[in-house]
Formats: structure tokens, sequence, C-alpha cells
């Protein structure tokens, strides 16, 4: 079970859409890729070759 990190300032945006949008810092603090093609990875993932450059 992954560990629940808290929500701070800065973690995130509404989209338009109204959809929350993770930052960089956010991703960071979590501490891996998901390998979900976040908009704002860190880790240098490709959504469309499936690779973390």
């Amino acid at each position: 079970m992954k560990e629940h990190i808290p929500l701070e300032e800065g973690d995130y945006y509404l989209s338009e859409e109204g959809y929350k949008v993770f930052t960089e810092q956010y991703l960071l603090k979590r501490g891996y890729c998901c390998e979900s093609g976040c908009r704002h990875c860190p880790y240098g993932f490709d959504y469309k070759t499936s690779s973390i450059q």
C-alpha cells in the first residue's frame, strides 16, 4: 500500500475542465514515476514510447 502524501499549496492546480493537475513539486515529493504521462513529470517519462528519457 502506497503512503498517503498530504496535499500542500503548489502541489496541484485545476485545469480549465476542473481536473486536478499535479505539479512537478508534488510528483517529486511522491518519489516515483507512475508512468501515466503526467503533464509535469519530472522523471522524463514519454507516454508515446512508454520509456523514461
